[in-house]
C-alpha cells in the first residue's frame, strides 16, 4: 500500500510538471525564454554617431579636453615649416642608445619604409625612381631641398622629415612610431658616409 502511495504521489508530480512545460511553451512562439544577462545582448551604450541627452551639445563624440595627450602618444612640438625643421635642427637630439640592435631595426625599417624611393643605400635609386618618379637626393652627395647637402642633416631635421614629410615624401608619422623613427635615423646617419 505504501509503495502505491508513492507511484501515485510521483505520477502525479511527473504529469503536473509535463502540463506545465506544455502550457508554458505553448504561450508565445517569439519567446527565447528567460533572459541571462541581458546587458549582454541589448545593447545600452551609444554609439558615437549617436545623440546624446548627457553632454550639453547633444553629441556622443566628444572632443578631448585641451592639453591631454593620448596614451603612448609623445608631443613633437616643432610646426610643419622651414622654421620648425631649422629649429629642430638645433634642439632635437636622438636620444637611443646606438647600439648593435637599435641599428639593426633601424636598417629594417629604411629598408621596409624608405628604400622603396631612397634605394637600399640611400643614393636615390629606389624601385619608385626606376618606375619613373623624381628621385630623391642622395644621402650622401645630394643637396637638401631646404638648404645644405644631405650628408650634413642633423637628428632633428631627419626626425622632422620622416614625422612631416617634404616635397614628394609624405609623413611617416602614421606608419613609424617615435623610437622606430630614431632608430631609422641612426640607419640614415650611417648612410650619409657611403
Amino acid at each position: 500500500m505504501l509503495a502505491m502511495n508513492k507511484f501515485r504521489i510521483l505520477g502525479t508530480t511527473a504529469i503536473a510538471i509535463a502540463a506545465s512545460v506544455i502550457i508554458t511553451s505553448c504561450k508565445d512562439k517569439r519567446s527565447t525564454g528567460w533572459e541571462y544577462a541581458p546587458n549582454m545582448y541589448e545593447h545600452i551604450a551609444y554609439e558615437p554617431d549617436q545623440a546624446n541627452a548627457n553632454f550639453k551639445d547633444g553629441k556622443t563624440a566628444q572632443v578631448p579636453p585641451a592639453g591631454t595627450i593620448p596614451v603612448g602618444f609623445k608631443r613633437f612640438d616643432y610646426p610643419n615649416n622651414k622654421d620648425g625643421y631649422e629649429k629642430a635642427s638645433l634642439e632635437v637630439k636622438n636620444l637611443l642608445a646606438n647600439n648593435q640592435k637599435n641599428f639593426a631595426e633601424g636598417k629594417a625599417l629604411f629598408v621596409t619604409f624608405c628604400s622603396p624611393c631612397h634605394g637600399m643605400t640611400g643614393q636615390g635609386d629606389g624601385l619608385v625612381v626606376q618606375h619613373g618618379y623624381p628621385p630623391p637626393p642622395s644621402y650622401s652627395k645630394g643637396q637638401s631641398s631646404r638648404g645644405g647637402a644631405m650628408k650634413d642633416l642633423t637628428d632633428g631635421k631627419i626626425y622632422h622629415t620622416i614625422t612631416y614629410g617634404v616635397n614628394a615624401m609624405g609623413s611617416y608619422a602614421s606608419q613609424v612610431a617615435p623610437d622606430e623613427r630614431w632608430k631609422i635615423v641612426m640607419y640614415v646617419h650611417h648612410l650619409q658616409n657611403l
